[in-house]
């Protein structure tokens, strides 16, 4: 199997690439761009979380950690003294990173329903469900990063697989085909148990229509093609052999605003802009004055 360094390593290349990609279609802010790679990397070294004494294991329930117990702090801010706040704090950081951390090593093993495309789904699932309903972006944002972490994901599998053919010995090792599976027969509970909670997770997850209009659209398409290679030269200073006819019919490329797939905001007229006509009903004929 692959080393966390090479994990890290080809996750970050590998979410890098997708989010020059997202940058240059303009599929979201830049603002929303950061949080959507790291969840690529995330992803990169995620299965790895069975493992109990590997660095991604310790980092992500460290993380954990924190989150939940600042959550825990700031849910009950207003109810306790300070002394109580320091105690739910404390005591929310220590049952995570290490109660949960024991509990969830005591009950998994390596190379287990973690290392399955199943997990990868419920990963990516719930990445979704942390950007909407904790993080309050908007459902394209979401499953933009649920996309990166499905990537990622897939990833690392692939990595380890790759990692299982001694090329230079010639020969498969033992552990070929035990990273990249549907799910794992060894132990059918565990695979029903991940694919109930995948299931449970889509259930309650965010619309997905913003970001599969996003993606689809014609637009979108055309303008990486035309983005893919320079116009007239590489940084500016090596020329290319690409006509000045197709840099015209390119046209030029706009600055990264909103992203595709975030709600369109509703531009007000200006005050120099003319009110638009409103038709007049015909005029009644006057009455008649009465003898």
């Amino acid at each position: 199997m692959a080393n966390f360094t090479t994990h890290i390593a080809v996750g970050t290349v590998v979410s890098g690439a997708l989010a020059t990609l997202t940058l240059a279609a303009d599929v979201v802010a830049p603002e929303n761009l950061v949080a959507v790679t790291l969840a690529g990397v995330l992803g990169s070294v995620l299965p790895d979380i069975d493992l109990k004494d590997s660095r991604a294991s310790k980092t992500m329930f460290a993380g954990l950690g924190i989150f939940f117990s600042f959550a825990a702090l700031f849910n009950a801010a207003t109810k306790f003294s300070i002394a109580e706040l320091w105690i739910i704090w404390l005591g929310t950081l220590v049952l995570v990173r290490y109660g949960l951390h024991y509990v969830f090593h005591r009950t998994s093993v390596h190379r287990g329903i973690w290392h399955s495309l199943i997990a990868g789904v419920f990963s990516s699932v719930a990445t979704a469900l942390v950007f909407f309903y904790v993080l309050k972006k908007p459902e394209g944002v979401a499953w933009l990063a649920a996309g990166f972490m499905m990537i990622g994901y897939i990833t690392h599998l692939v990595l380890d697989e790759m990692y299982s053919v001694d090329v230079m010995d010639t020969r498969i090792k033992a552990s070929f085909g035990t990273a990249l599976k549907i799910f794992d027969r060894r132990y059918p509970s565990a695979s029903l148990a991940m694919t109930a909670a995948a299931a449970a997770a889509i259930y309650v997850a965010p619309p997905t229509k913003m970001f599969v209009d996003g993606v689809r659209t014609e637009g979108l398409w055309s303008g990486l093609h035309q983005r893919m290679l320079p116009k007239d030269k590489w940084f500016g200073v090596i020329a290319t052999h690409r006509s000045s006819a197709s840099q015209g019919a390119g046209g030029e490329q706009g600055a990264v605003t909103t992203g595709s797939i975030t709600p369109a905001k509703i531009t007000q007229p200006t005050s120099t802009e003319a009110p638009a006509a409103v038709p007049q009903a015909p005029l009644a004929p006057a009455p008649t004055p009465q003898q």
